[in-house]
């Protein structure tokens, strides 16, 4: 099984870098994983995102769909784009500790 190392932590990681196990995420991890994907600083935009993807995630067991997170964000597309170079679902959704999405978010 693939592993990433991130700051001495060692995390289980898919072929793309999601987490196996998404239950040891917590903000840290997300700190963690946003500086692997080049994100130096999370800001309150950020954390809108995360929190959301995250909340979608716990209520319903899947990342919401892109117009529902930009709704609840009060972001555009390319505002997303521009927190998460990725982009939502390999970029916001690996720093939100979800599995790889199997749609597109």
């Amino acid at each position: 099984m693939p592993t990433i190392k991130i700051e001495n932590r060692v995390f289980e990681v898919d072929d793309e870098g999601f987490l196996i196990r998404p239950e040891i995420w917590d903000k840290e991890v997300a700190r963690l994983f946003a500086k692997y994907d080049g994100i130096e600083e999370m800001n309150d935009k950020h954390w809108a995102v995360i929190n959301t993807i995250r909340r979608n995630f716990e209520e319903k067991g899947n990342a919401p769909k892109i117009r529902d997170l930009c709704k609840a964000t009060g972001l555009r597309l390319r505002e997303i784009y521009e927190l998460f170079p990725l982009g939502p679902a390999r970029g916001a959704c690996r720093v939100a500790g979800l599995p790889k999405t199997d749609g597109c978010i």
